[in-house]
């Protein structure tokens, strides 16, 4: 039976807790503090998760491309210690075809004609084989020397070349794709002196 607020207080009944009185409530009859408290831990959980899924998925993405960067690289430049040995033969060849003089070639017999010319075509060949795999002949004569792709054996004087033409290839270089396999060895032009000035009635006109 409910109490009128003018009824007297019984003072054996006893009274509500100051915690049932005082703590607001949410239509649930929950805790709303506390429930808040559990919405911004989850808040921060799930963000916590979505930053780490994103940086998951970043690292994924790096090795995915340097997994394909690796890949392209092998299929680029794989094969370059079998180009090198492959160069080496058409080192050979090419030094065998330069033994013979022409004057020699036209005082051979047909036989030793066919076989220098075969062997022309052999070289051709393997120097279109060896371009169509990227790897490319340097035959830098005349070029300006270059320490990335040439190899310095000697200085020549006396070639009326500026300083740093290559005057003679000993031994051509070779490139794959983009890399140098291999410097072409060469001999450069060191520079001639200057010409001495010239003289007129036997008196130096630069002293």
């Amino acid at each position: 039976m409910s109490q009128n607020q003018n009824d007297p207080i019984d003072p054996n009944q006893d009274p509500l807790p100051e915690d049932h009185i005082d703590a607001p409530q949410d239509a649930s009859g929950g805790d709303l503090p506390a429930e808040l408290e559990v919405i911004a831990r989850l808040e921060a959980e799930n963000s916590q998760l979505k930053d780490q899924a994103l940086r998951a998925m970043a690292e994924a993405q790096n090795a995915r491309r340097r997994a394909d960067e690796e890949i392209a690289k092998a299929r680029k430049y794989g094969h370059s210690a079998f180009a090198k040995d492959i160069v080496s033969v058409a080192d050979n060849l090419s030094r065998a075809l330069a033994s013979v003089p022409p004057e020699a070639r036209d005082a051979a017999g047909e036989s030793v004609k066919n076989l220098v010319l075969g062997l022309e075509m052999i070289d051709r060949e393997m120097l279109a084989v060896l371009e169509r795999h990227g790897v490319k002949k340097l035959d830098p004569m005349g070029e300006k020397f270059s320490y990335e792709k040439h190899q310095a054996m000697q200085e020549l004087e006396g070639t009326g070349q500026p300083a740093g033409t290559v005057v003679h290839v000993l031994q051509a270089g070779y490139v794959l794709h983009d890399r140098l396999l291999r410097p072409a060895m060469v001999i450069v032009a060191k520079g001639d002196s200057a010409p001495p000035e010239p003289k007129a009635d036997g008196v130096d006109v630069t002293a």
